[in-house]
């Protein structure tokens, strides 16, 4: 573990400072409690913990990635394993049950999506159009045409 630091100041008695340096083996550093004090001081105690659980190999670095990585990597399991992972930390949750997930699996699972069902989908939610069966979306996307033809009757 190597911790860099250097003072900036404009008064001239620390004009010629130089940086300074610590390096400690991660064992040596999970040891050292004031330079764990020091750290929670200057960076706050959100990065300690991050640091610590670093050094202990006790970090989850799937839980770091960006969303649109994971939505990609997600959109490859099976519908098992997505309900299964929804269930792992709420952000797993909110992933697995976001629209822009099931919209890249209904995209890559269904031949064709007319710009009238992908509105449907973006109405009622990408998750709940692709559990809906056949049937029932086209009873709702003839629904939906005749409630357009109606207004457009009462514009007219």
């Amino acid at each position: 573990v190597i911790f860099r630091w250097w003072k900036i100041s404009l008064r001239n008695e620390f004009h010629e400072s130089r940086p300074g340096e610590i390096e400690e083996s991660q064992e040596d550093f999970l040891d050292d409690s004031s330079l764990h004090i020091q750290i929670a001081i200057v960076f706050g105690a959100k990065v300690l913990e991050h640091v610590l659980n670093l050094c202990r190999g006790n970090y989850d670095f799937l839980e770091r990635l960006p969303v649109p990585l994971l939505l990609y990597i997600i959109s490859f399991l099976e519908l098992e394993d997505i309900a299964r992972l929804s269930q792992v930390s709420r952000r797993f949750e909110m992933i697995c049950n976001s629209n822009a997930l099931w919209e890249n699996i209904v995209e890559n699972l269904c031949d064709t999506i007319t710009p009238e069902m992908k509105e449907l989908a973006q109405e009622m939610g990408w998750k709940q159009f692709f559990f809906t069966n056949r049937l029932q979306l086209q009873l709702q996307l003839r629904r939906r045409r005749q409630k357009q033809d109606a207004q457009n009757k009462k514009i007219t």
